[in-house]
């Protein structure tokens, strides 16, 4: 066995980042025996370019939306509150009874509690001056 050295890297190579992700994903989900856990996603395309999408996954019944974007010029329009709306009729009929979100924007929660979710906790001031905002919704 090669001897062991610690390094503290200012810029580490995003392989050895990967390395790090992947072991803590891959040992997650060995815990999570019964998840089921499945990637899920929405994708407004306009030709071969995604103007507004979500992605998460199901796992447990639960749908655990990890991002949602808009476009810069499709901001505004409705388009994220249509995207997660879809998304959530796609994780109801894989059996989700409920949805979980976080966020730091403070706009953006205000819009997810129009569309039902309830701020479980919010953590003021998580990193500068943005609040870190855990939502829920039931399905």
């Amino acid at each position: 066995m090669a001897s062991a050295i610690w390094c503290i890297e200012d810029d580490p190579d995003a392989t050895d980042v990967a390395c790090i992700s992947d072991g803590v994903f891959h040992f997650g989900r060995a815990q999570a025996v019964g998840g089921d856990a499945r990637p899920i996603a929405c994708f407004l395309r306009e030709g071969d370019r995604i103007v507004a999408g979500a992605t998460g996954r199901t796992e447990f019944n639960r749908l655990f939306t990890s991002y949602l974007w808009v476009s810069d010029e499709r901001r505004g329009q409705g388009l994220g509150s249509e995207c997660l709306t879809r998304l959530e009729a796609a994780a109801r009929a894989r059996g989700c009874t409920d949805a979980v979100l976080e966020t730091l924007s403070d706009s953006n929660q205000a819009l997810y509690e129009r569309l039902g979710y309830e701020t479980i906790v919010t953590l003021v001031a998580w990193v500068g001056g943005f609040n870190r905002h855990f939502m829920r919704k039931s399905l």
